[in-house]
């Protein structure tokens, strides 16, 4: 048997560290190769690691949250024959940067085969005091409620009794859902609750984070709302969507913005633009490419429609879903998640009168888009009903005008309000 070390690739250009996301694995696990082991983010996209060999695990390094440049050893497996002694002597050195007290000079032991523990009988699995809750990535908790197991009913062999994807498994192996709904006759349904439950911030979240706070503490934010009278967009959308051509999407109101944007941002070439703080220069763009913010299971992602401009309506509906499709599946590629020159985020179902949507920096403007609705509107001195759409924006006040911010949102209304113009 021998060692085998696996280094940190390098995933991309010009990316020289990662953040460990999620280990798939844990030491004691036996691996094939190909077989996830590793989840990183970079400034660039999230990125899962594949095990180069068949093997057993027995060193990992770094926690959720930790960065591990590229090249330092991140794994050690043991592996049938014998190994890779080159990368493995380089084990200690990467071990000393990245673990707070190791032996500088010491060989890494493989850990002892894990001798597995019976199941445990019902009353023992729930070893946590009352009022705390269990430990477990997202990623596991989403998966227990997508199978409706109540993780404080699952046993953790993890520090602190920390559940994992195997643990998981083995619980859902032994036949038992976890379900806590049932609640004994008679038995209170308010209980005093004193847990508390700290997350770290790592990841997509840390990113976002680190972007939203650069973004609202550099940027003059303004914002600025309207609303658009929709009833003969609605009527065109079901219109073309009973019509559409065989293998197109259906029509959703996003298209439509996104072709009456293109018209105005031609109009108001400075509301497409992006901002260089450094070098106080403002770009402007003859490409139209159009952010999607899109919320997923891992949090916010933006992913880019390019070159709206070259497109007709059925062409922007069909990359959008790509684009979306594939950052919801963890499947956009980095080119999907950049160069965008302005972005668009819709709250949906959730509507609202109004937001104050953070620009999405290096760019100077934001669109938000609310939902539809029936209202009673006074059109030529009526009371009639009417859908009306609420549409709110943020500006970059350095380099947009409230002016030319607010000339851009009304052109926008203009279209949307006679959406023959957009296709004229």
């Amino acid at each position: 048997m021998g060692t085998f070390a696996f280094k940190m690739p390098d995933i991309g250009e010009g990316v020289v560290e990662g953040e460990v996301v999620e280990w798939m694995v844990a030491v004691g696990d036996s691996v094939k190769e190909d077989d996830p082991i590793l989840s990183v983010m970079t400034d660039k996209a999230t990125v899962e690691i594949p095990s180069p060999v068949d093997g057993k695990v027995t060193m990992v390094i770094g926690e959720a949250g930790d960065i591990l440049p590229v090249g330092v050893v991140c794994i050690e497996f043991e592996v049938d024959g014998d190994g890779n002694a080159s990368s493995a002597e380089a084990a200690p050195e990467s071990k000393a940067e990245t673990a707070p007290a190791p032996e500088p000079k010491a060989e890494p032991k493989p850990a002892p085969t894990p001798t597995p523990a019976p199941a445990p009988a019902p009353a023992a699995v729930v070893a946590r005091a009352p009022g705390t809750k269990a430990l477990a990535s997202p990623a596991v908790r989403q998966r227990a409620r997508q199978a409706n197991i109540d993780l404080n009913f699952v046993a953790g062999s993890g520090p602190a009794g920390r559940i994992s994807h195997a643990d998981l498994d083995a619980h859902i192996a032994g036949g038992a859902s976890g379900a806590s709904s049932a609640r004994p006759m008679g038995a209170s349904a308010r209980i005093e609750k004193n847990g508390t439950e700290d997350i770290k911030v790592i990841g997509l979240r840390r990113k976002i984070a680190e972007g939203m706070i650069s973004s609202y503490t550099t940027i003059p934010h303004f914002s600025y709302f309207e609303e658009v009278d929709v009833t003969a967009l609605e009527e065109l959308r079901q219109h073309l969507n009973a019509t559409r051509p065989e293998g197109a999407p259906k029509l959703t109101y996003l298209p439509f913005i996104m072709q009456a944007l293109v018209k105005a941002l031609e109009e108001r070439p400075e509301c497409n633009a992006l901002y260089d703080d450094d070098s106080n220069v403002v770009t402007r763009h003859e490409a139209i490419n159009l952010g999607i913010a899109t919320q997923t299971d891992r949090g916010l992602f933006v992913p880019v429609v390019k070159h709206v401009e070259a497109m007709d309506i059925w062409q922007s509906a069909t990359e959008m879903t790509r684009v979306t499709s594939a950052t919801r599946d963890g499947k956009a590629s980095a080119d999907d998640l950049s160069g965008s020159t302005f972005t668009i985020t819709s709250l949906g179902r959730l509507g609202g009168l109004g937001a104050t949507p953070i620009i999405n920096k290096p760019e100077v403007g934001i669109l938000g888009v609310h939902n539809a609705k029936d209202r009673a509107v006074v059109k030529d001195g009526n009371i009639v009903i009417r859908r009306i759409m609420n549409l709110s924006s943020s500006w970059d006040h350095r380099v947009v005008d409230g002016h030319d911010g607010a000339s851009l949102v009304q052109l926008v209304k203009s279209y949307l309000e006679h959406p023959a113009t957009i296709f004229m």
